[in-house]
């Protein structure tokens, strides 16, 4: 006899756990607070987050946002070991910088720590994507040619260093002003869809990086 009625879906297995590590634009401000900002799970739009879209994607991925407003790549890069290695991560996304320019810190200051987090996922063998700086609608003349420096260098060390480069920045800039993002609630940062875009554009350098 058959028997009717609604069958469980099955989560799909996990295949690959992926660590977001990076800043508000990880975290997915202003529309949802991170795990690490609101324990356990995060709070708010879950579609304010580029894991949130890479998931959505690819069920077997496991993606951990582990990104916190306002933080620096110097702050960033010493939660590498608690919230990379102990996560046993296959890859990390690493997306910093942004409020080193915001605080007038100089380019060279932020590509040493880019560097030490990239150097750090060599070491314990993580497959590595770097992510460029994303634009902010007020940032200065000064502030931008920082951030274009600093994403010019990610660009061209990533073949050298053995990361995967992804020009999240270009996925949000505004195509007629690459220095504003095309949409954003807060002039800040990008909106829901600009998160979704942020993911589309690491889908594949996430799979190069692993080679799936």
């Amino acid at each position: 006899m058959k028997l009717t009625g609604s069958k469980k879906t099955r989560p799909a297995p996990v295949t690959l756990t992926i660590v977001a590590l990076g800043d508000s634009t990880t975290a997915g401000t202003p529309g949802f607070k991170s795990p690490i900002e609101a324990p356990p799970d995060g709070e708010g739009n879950v579609e304010s987050q580029y894991a949130f879209w890479l998931t959505k994607r690819h069920p077997g991925w496991r993606v951990l946002n582990r990104g916190v407003n306002g933080e620096r790549s110097d702050q960033i890069r010493a939660r590498f070991d608690r919230d990379v290695v102990r996560a046993s991560a296959d890859a990390v996304i690493v997306i910093a910088g942004v409020n080193d320019i915001y605080q007038g810190r100089p380019a060279q200051a932020v590509i040493a720590e880019l560097e030490a987090i990239y150097s750090a996922a060599r070491t314990h063998r993580i497959a590595c994507i770097a992510g460029s700086i994303v634009p902010y609608n007020t940032a200065t003349p000064d502030a931008n040619a920082r951030m274009r420096d600093v994403n010019a260098w990610i660009r061209a060390a990533a073949p050298r260093l053995g990361i995967v480069f992804c020009d999240t920045r270009a996925a949000v800039a505004d195509p007629d002003d690459p220095d504003r993002l095309s949409s954003s609630p807060d002039d800040l940062h990008p909106s829901a869809e600009g998160y979704r875009r942020m993911a589309l554009a690491l889908e594949p350098a996430v799979a190069s990086a692993v080679k799936v």
